[in-house]
């Protein structure tokens, strides 16, 4: 631990940096994420009055489309300041068809709030969400929101955490009534009553002691969590072996540690939209979750020899940063959302991008506050805030000092699952609809563009419909031009069948110097999900190794252009085992021609399959309506996994349908339910596609 405290911190500082918490707030759709921030944000004196996501008046959705339908599309980041801490937040949206916007704000956090529905419970997005949170070991505390509605049941979330996460949820503050008669939460540690009164909306905490019965609550509560502490962490099982309880701050630092390691996930009780609970949460991010010095160690590479390098975090160490986000704006350009890991930003300096090899200036520097900004001279380690004037930087790239390179960790997006073809309405709008689509996909990796070689037209790819809606939505206010749309088609792909090879000689003989190449290759099915592998099997130099990757690449582009229908051929290796060259004629277009006609050729004799995307449809529908509901899921090839009896006569369908039967069902759910049905849906897997419905499929191509 001494090297930690030995870090040095800039005079100018506004805030130490173990005083500095980055946070993110995630759920499933609807749960109350944005709520939330807007409470946060008031209780900070960020805001002097409350937002409304019901009124679009939330200050973390700012966006036209968001404030119109009521959801986050876009993460917002914004600052505020709690007891001498100053907590980035990073508000990201709850539906999947904007999950790279968690992605990307995972990477970049060091802790996360999950915050679910007391009703609900754990959500399909819920289980997504925590899982990116894993992938990149972000500490969580989870919030059980919602506390005021009919049916809230903390203790179901409580278990639904435990069995559907495998996390191990430890409560601190547990409710005081439920439903109509939520008052307040029972700090659990300080063993203390905490109610919120209605009439100062909830800004002061009434602290009072417990009455017999929530002394009883918080004493069984008070020894669980000594007990779960005792397993998770040394220092309070010596003491707990003695009989003994330790005292209050050291089962605060005990939980701090558990929770850093991930041992426990520590539960709070809140109704963000009634005002109460959300100080308490406040003091447990402040406290248990992790500041920019306890992520010490920042793994890289280095982009020369590609060997891992360590720095550690200070404002004093080497400049280094990463690019999460970028977002064009109306009044200053593009703006290039960066977490500062180490050294200091400064207006006007210049920076390295080893992806590009070139240099960079910052140009000003920006505090974001959701859509407003607030000029900064220096952005310090361990923040999160927005750069003006860079150029050839896109999302994931790491910026850093020339004579002190390091490419840090970047970040993975799912591949788009659905297209569209899209042309501007008039002839005129043709340059202002690439422009706007060129810029929007800078923003956003999960949506695409591409050009049909067959129709010359343009082809946008999305992670749903409603993804592709927004981006068609944002092309009309933000750029002023209208598109017109084609029907939205699936994302398939191609796969093998059998094992394969082929012997292919590319000879062309012109009058001058000729082209030679020939290269024999093994195509070998993979199961889903394995990828593509090319291995160079060849011996005693039959093919130089110069022309290895020629034929690899050639191999790669003939995949992505697919043999069957036009759709990338996955999950395959490769063996490049023999080969010959001319001294004279050989080239490297000629062996990539060679290796383009082996695969398609090897392709054809193993035969070829289609499979499609299948989606994870999770249904919340009244029990009258159930029958109509699976019935109408089976009619679209559905197949049923789980059902599980909820409250209130509803009842809970998980099932597995292909995503080409799924265009209009949220109209076709509204219609046989009446509007009482919700449904969430995320990308599952993909699987063969049934004999008669390739057929179909081909014969439209």
């Amino acid at each position: 631990m001494s090297d930690k405290q030995d870090y040095n911190e800039c005079p100018r500082r506004q805030v130490r940096l173990a005083n500095v918490r980055n946070i993110g707030i995630m759920a499933h759709i609807d749960a109350g994420k944005t709520t939330l921030s807007e409470r946060i944000l008031f209780y900070c004196g960020r805001n002097h009055k409350i937002g409304d996501t019901h009124e679009g008046t939330a200050t973390m959705d700012w966006m036209k489309d968001e404030q119109e339908r009521g959801i986050t599309i876009t993460s917002a980041a914004t600052t505020c300041f709690w007891k001498g801490h100053r907590i980035n937040i990073i508000d990201t949206p709850g539906h999947v068809d904007f999950t790279a916007e968690v992605e990307r704000s995972l990477r970049v956090l060091d802790g996360a709030v999950a915050v679910f529905c007391s009703v609900g419970k754990v959500q399909p997005q819920s289980e997504t969400v925590w899982r990116q949170a894993q992938k990149y070991g972000v500490p969580i505390i989870a919030l059980v929101n919602k506390m005021d509605r009919t049916g809230a049941d903390f203790q179901g979330v409580i278990d639904d955490i435990r069995n559907k996460l495998g996390a191990n949820p430890l409560p601190i503050y547990l409710p005081i009534g439920k439903e109509a008669d939520f008052k307040g939460v029972i700090d659990v540690l300080a063993g203390k009553a905490i109610y919120f009164h209605e009439e100062d909306n909830g800004a002061n905490e009434d602290i009072q002691e417990l009455n017999a019965e929530q002394q009883a609550e918080r004493d069984e509560a008070f020894h669980n969590l000594v007990e779960i502490l005792a397993e998770a962490d040394d220092a309070v099982m010596e003491v707990y072996l003695e009989d003994k309880i330790p005292p209050v701050e050291e089962l605060r630092a005990a939980l701090r540690r558990a929770t850093l390691a991930s041992k426990v996930v520590p539960v709070a009780a809140a109704s963000a939209f009634k005002n109460k609970g959300v100080q308490p949460l406040l003091d447990a991010v402040t406290w248990y979750l992790p500041s920019p010095i306890d992520i010490w160690d920042i793994k890289g590479t280095d982009p020369v020899t590609g060997n891992e390098v360590t720095r550690h975090v200070g404002d004093m160490q080497p400049f280094s940063a990463l690019v999460f986000k970028i977002m064009t704006d109306p009044y200053v350009g593009k703006l290039y959302y960066l977490r500062i890991y180490s050294g200091v930003a400064a207006q006007g300096m210049t920076v390295y991008n080893p992806r590009t090899g070139k240099s960079e200036r910052f140009g000003r520097l920006l505090q974001m506050h959701a859509n407003s900004r607030e000029e900064r001279e220096e952005i310090f380690s361990g923040d999160i805030a927005a750069a003006v004037g860079l150029r050839n930087v896109t999302t994931g790239d790491t910026l850093c000092l020339e004579s002190c390179p390091i490419a840090l960790e970047s970040m993975t997006f799912p591949e788009p699952v659905i297209s569209v073809a899209v042309e501007p309405k008039s002839s005129g709008d043709r340059d202002k609809l690439t422009k706007g689509l060129i810029a929007l996909a800078e923003e956003d990796p999960t949506f695409q563009i591409h050009s049909d070689e067959d129709t010359g037209q343009t082809i946008i790819s999305g992670m749903g419909e409603l993804h592709l809606e927004i981006i068609l939505s944002r092309l009309i206010r933000e750029f002023k031009v209208e598109a017109n749309t084609g029907a939205p088609q699936v994302a398939y792909r191609e796969a093998l069948l059998k094992e394969s090879n082929s012997d292919m000689r590319f000879v062309r003989q012109t009058g001058g110097r000729g082209q030679y190449g020939h290269c024999v290759i093994n195509l070998i099915p993979q199961e889903r999900g394995a990828g593509i592998t090319i291995e160079n099997k060849v011996v005693g130099g039959n093919i130089p190794k110069e022309y290895i990757k020629p034929i690899e690449n050639g191999i790669r582009e003939a995949a992505a252009s697919g043999v069957l229908a036009g759709y990338p051929v996955v999950d395959f290796k490769v063996e490049i085992i023999d080969g010959s060259y001319h001294p004279v004629d050989s080239n490297e277009m000629a062996f990539k021609i060679a290796g383009s006609m082996a695969f398609k050729e090897a392709a054809k004799k193993s035969g070829i399959e289609l499979l499609e995307p299948i989606m994870k449809v999770e249904l919340t529908t009244p029990d009258e309506n159930m029958g109509d509901l699976i019935g109408d899921i089976t009619s679209r090839r559905g197949v049923i996994s789980t059902m599980n009896a909820g409250t209130n006569s509803f009842t809970q369908v998980v099932a597995h349908v292909p995503l080409s039967e799924l265009f209009g069902y949220a109209t076709a759910i509204r219609s046989l339910s009446r509007g009482r049905a919700t449904y969430s849906m995320e990308p599952a897997h993909f699987e063969s596609v049934p004999k008669n419905v390739q057929e179909k499929i081909l014969e439209k191509k």
